[in-house]
């Protein structure tokens, strides 16, 4: 037998061997019973497919439909893997409520251009409208519903890519672009973003995971406890349009320059937490340089701590507001009710194509679009 397929089979009955002990454990996210056939199909005439990593520390698994991840186990405080990753148990499930963005990654524009327009070289583009009058995410038809290809597969790491084509979702220029996940011996998924394009755009990659560091099915992330190197939130309207302004988090239930419990300023009176129905804004980090760690989520129940590091100037941070026990279930069929997620997106702000004041979303064909970011597990 080819030596790969060989190795391929013995991470895939690993992950599964995992996935069965765990499914004895008690109504927790560490039970799951997805199996790998249920991504054995086709979307938009492409076949999709489910990819385990493991690397000793971590294990995951991703699918090539919106490049986007399934499950991540990280250790606890027992040494039990806890899977700290919402989603749903097949492909058809991911395609039917694309629009969660569970694990994806969400482009061509991550986040939301106001009125669904923007203007390059003195052009107008019109893009597609699927949050009221404005475009989130790259619209209905942005990368996150889009079939990727594997271009390389290794043990702990895999590239997916995607040839975005001209025209695509309004936005100009074909663009090719890829990500590279990979399990790192410090505990971490890298996440490392490349793109090409043959004509001028604008361009925000990111990963929109939503985690329970208490494990998927959780039911609340208010007991976490949050801190981000954040000296300012970007202002939005009640559109969740950035209005230009930055508010300093200074005195703000926003300050969590050091650590919070989430839970205990989200209900605050105070007019943006209002227009979020919760924490729903870009943070704008501290005016570092480079890659470095940008925040940090500790869950008391299990131990787990995740680090988020980023080459990126600004951080979604999403306390799942919009969740309600009427969507449909998850992974092993469990309720994933109202903030029982929460999402660190690492990206340039919303909106940055209609507001010349922030860092410039542009990529030319001349350029190479590149931006890294990393989650990193510990215990305490």
């Amino acid at each position: 037998m080819n030596n790969k397929i060989l190795s391929g089979l013995l991470l895939t009955s690993a992950f599964a061997c995992a996935c069965q002990q765990n499914s004895n454990k008690q109504h927790t996210a560490t039970s799951q019973d997805t199996t790998i056939n249920s991504f054995d199909t086709t979307i938009d005439n492409k076949e999709v497919k489910l990819y385990t990593l493991a690397n000793g520390k971590l294990k995951a698994a991703l699918t090539n439909y919106g490049a986007r991840l399934v499950h991540l186990q990280v250790p606890d405080q027992a040494g039990q893997l806890t899977d700290v990753i919402l989603g749903y148990d097949s492909a058809a499930e991911y395609k039917a409520h694309a629009d969660n963005f569970y694990g994806a990654i969400v482009g061509r524009y991550g986040n939301r251009i106001g009125d669904a327009t923007f203007t390059l070289q003195g052009v107008k583009y019109e893009l597609e409208k699927n949050d009221g009058k404005n475009s989130l995410h790259g619209g209905t038809h942005g990368v996150y519903n889009q079939v990727w290809d594997v271009a390389h597969r290794s043990d702990s790491s895999i590239t997916f890519t995607y040839l975005s084509p001209d025209g695509e979702a309004g936005y100009p220029g074909k663009v090719n672009m890829q990500v590279t996940y990979t399990l790192n011996h410090t505990g971490g998924l890298v996440m490392d973003y490349q793109a090409n394009t043959d004509k001028e755009t604008v361009l925000n990659l990111t990963n929109h995971a939503y985690f329970n560091l208490s494990g998927a099915g959780s039911e609340t992330i208010l007991d976490h406890e949050l801190q981000i190197d954040g000296e300012a939130i970007t202002e939005v309207d009640d559109t969740l349009i950035p209005t230009g302004k930055s508010i300093p988090v200074d005195g703000t239930p926003f300050d969590f320059r050091k650590a919070f419990v989430i839970g205990d300023r989200i209900e605050v009176d105070n007019a943006q937490l209002k227009i979020g129905k919760g924490y729903d804004h870009n943070f704008e980090l501290a005016k570092s340089t480079g890659f470095r760690k940008v925040a940090a989520v500790y869950a008391p129940k299990t131990g787990i701590e995740m680090q988020v590091w980023t080459t990126e100037p600004g951080l979604q941070f999403y306390s799942g507001n919009f969740m309600s026990d009427t969507d449909p279930k998850g992974k092993n069929g469990l309720v994933y009710p109202f903030r029982s997620a929460f999402c660190l997106e690492t990206q340039h702000y919303p909106d940055a194509p209609n507001h010349p004041s922030f860092a410039s979303t542009v990529v030319k064909p001349d350029q190479t679009y590149k931006t890294k970011s990393e989650y990193r597990f510990t215990i305490r």
